[in-house]
This record gives structure tokens, sequence and C-alpha cells, in this order.
């Protein structure tokens, strides 16, 4: 199973990133929360992975820390959040706030996330609560945040298809994606996806 990659990164996206590793190009599925943290196209990057196996299908999971990866095994040893629930989940808040939410009974909190019931919400707090206070002893550092130098509509559409990617209707994300325009957010992709982000979970 792999358990790490480090090379070069040769495509970003919001979702996803293919990573070069020895002339071989890997495409590995991320969280926003990841995503920030990354360098721009033909940096040098370091993932922690989780290997997905199906029947039909191999997918790997990156994550820029262990932090952020031990608690996404966590997240999906619950009965009802999958592999992609996981990413969504740790796209719409960061792991200090899930935690948060685990810990506080915040039930309302955790099923703003699309894909998240109120009885997944429920055996999240049962199962984590406990699982979770060593991770909340370790504070994440702050995402520090470059602006990307690309026309205004085109960080609008990739940062509504992430939206959508996520499992927000795009209509509610095209609703978000405006009004967080109109507040006068800087238009980068990474910007507009966190604001939309709180704007979505109200």
């Amino acid at each position: 199973m792999i358990a790490y990659l480090s090379g070069k990164l040769l495509e970003k996206h919001a979702n996803t990133v293919i990573v070069q590793v020895g002339g071989v190009g890997y495409e590995v599925t991320i969280p926003l929360s990841t995503f920030y943290e990354l360098g721009e196209p033909g940096t040098d990057v370091e993932l922690r992975i989780y290997t997905h196996v199906r029947e039909d299908v191999i997918q790997l999971f990156g994550f820029k820390t262990n932090r952020e990866r031990d608690l996404y095994l966590k997240l999906i040893s619950v009965q009802g959040i999958g592999a992609k629930s996981g990413v969504t989940m740790l796209s719409g808040m960061s792991a200090d706030e899930i935690v948060a939410a685990i810990r506080s009974n915040d039930l309302g909190r955790l099923t703003a996330i699309p894909g998240v019931g109120r009885k997944t919400a429920e055996r999240l707090v049962i199962e984590l609560r406990d699982k979770v206070t060593e991770l909340a002893a370790a504070a994440g550092a702050a995402a520090s945040i470059s602006a990307d130098e690309l026309p205004a509509d085109v960080v609008f559409d990739d940062a509504l298809s992430a939206l959508v990617n996520l499992g927000y209707q795009k209509a509610a994300a095209e609703r978000a994606l405006k009004k967080v325009v109109q507040e006068g957010t800087d238009m980068s992709v990474q910007k507009l996806l966190r604001r939309s982000l709180q704007v979505l979970a109200k």
C-alpha cells in the first residue's frame, strides 16, 4: 500500500493533484485543507497517502499532515462516512473545527456538510468523541494563501466546480459564490472557496 508520496507537483486542482514520482504521475484526491497548503505546479510536494481499494478501483487520497490523515482515517471508520465523504468533511471544515464539533456534540455543524445526515452525525459523535481528544491537542497551523493570478471568470468557474464536486447543489454553490464576490473577497480560488464554505455552512 502507498502511504507516502514525495515528488514534483505536476497539476493542482481544488479536489485533485498529480504528483510526479520517478517519471510516474500519481493522481491523488485531496481535501481543500491540503489544497490551501500546496505550492504551485513545478514545486516539490510531500503527501501522506491513504490507499483506498475497491473491487473496481484503486484511489489515492492525499493529506499535507499526518494529523489530517489520522483524522480522515477516524472519520471513514464510522458507518455512513465513505472515502469521498471523509474528504468532503475535511474540505468543508478544518480539522480543528471537525474535532470541536464532535467533542461538543454540534450536530447542526456536522449535518451542514453534504452527505452527512443526522444519524451519521450522531454516530460520529458517539464513536469518535473520545478518539479525537488526542487530535484536539495538536492545533493545526493556519494555511498561507497565495493569490492565483488567473482571470476572475476562470477563478469563479474553478471554485464552482470544486464545490459541486464536494456534493453541493450547483445553484446553491453559485449563490454562495456570487454573495462572496459581492462582499469584495479577493478573487483567488482559495479565498473564494474558504468564504463560500462558511456561507454554505450557515
